[in-house]
């Protein structure tokens, strides 16, 4: 396996200080509707992100979640008692990453993360199919199944618990919304001399500084 021959040109586009927005959000809506519009593979998810956070012993720790939500921040539905909210609710702080191939893309965004309101996790919940409700319920996410337990049954049980009545939003289920203070653009460009501008703010100033970063 060689993988040191594995290399592509990338020369889709290119990305200009003068191009460039104040606020960061404006720029992810403008790619976010680029790659709305573009013809991608079916199996190609536009809201996969990957999401990183920190474990209870130090280190770091990363998954693919989706993107459900964007507003002043990033905002994304879990079980609250899995690894990742464990780890939110001791280091509420995470980043993400987006990685859009067909236009030679990536965003990489740091932040403060934090619970959306029962109101909204309600209200998406609610949307969801019946299927992922039930399965929102049934699965003890991130913990060892026991051999004996079969999921499926448990979801089949709710299933006629729950039989011609809505299904409520279980507590340990819900949203968090990652309000950034960092985001970097990164698009390909020839040789690898890849244009990234990086945004950022302090806390305490709501402007955006913008820095060009050496590929």
């Amino acid at each position: 396996m060689n993988l040191q021959d594995l290399r592509r040109n990338y020369t889709f586009g290119s990305l200009r200080r003068e191009e460039l927005p104040d606020c960061p959000l404006t720029l992810f809506q403008r790619w976010w509707v680029e790659l709305q519009s573009a013809e991608l593979p079916e199996w190609f998810e536009t809201n996969a992100m990957t999401l990183s956070t920190q474990t209870l012993d130090g280190g770091v720790t990363a998954r693919t979640v989706l993107l459900k939500g964007l507003d002043e921040g990033f905002c994304f539905f879990t079980n609250y008692d899995s690894d990742k909210g464990h780890q939110l609710a001791e280091t509420p702080q995470a980043s993400l990453h987006f990685f859009w191939p067909c236009f030679e893309r990536q965003v990489r965004v740091r932040g403060v993360v934090s619970k959306t309101s029962p109101e909204m996790s309600d209200q998406y919940f609610a949307a969801r199919p019946r299927s992922s409700q039930l399965g929102a319920i049934a699965s003890p996410q991130s913990q060892v199944l026991p051999h004996s337990q079969d999921l499926q049954d448990l979801v089949d049980k709710l299933e006629q618990e729950y039989a011609g009545r809505p299904i409520p939003r279980p507590p340990h289920w819900g949203g968090y919304r990652l309000i950034p203070g960092e985001i970097e653009f990164w698009q390909g460009r020839p040789s690898r001399l890849h244009d990234r501008f990086r945004y950022q703010r302090s806390h305490s100033s709501t402007a955006w500084s913008i820095d060009r970063l050496a590929p």
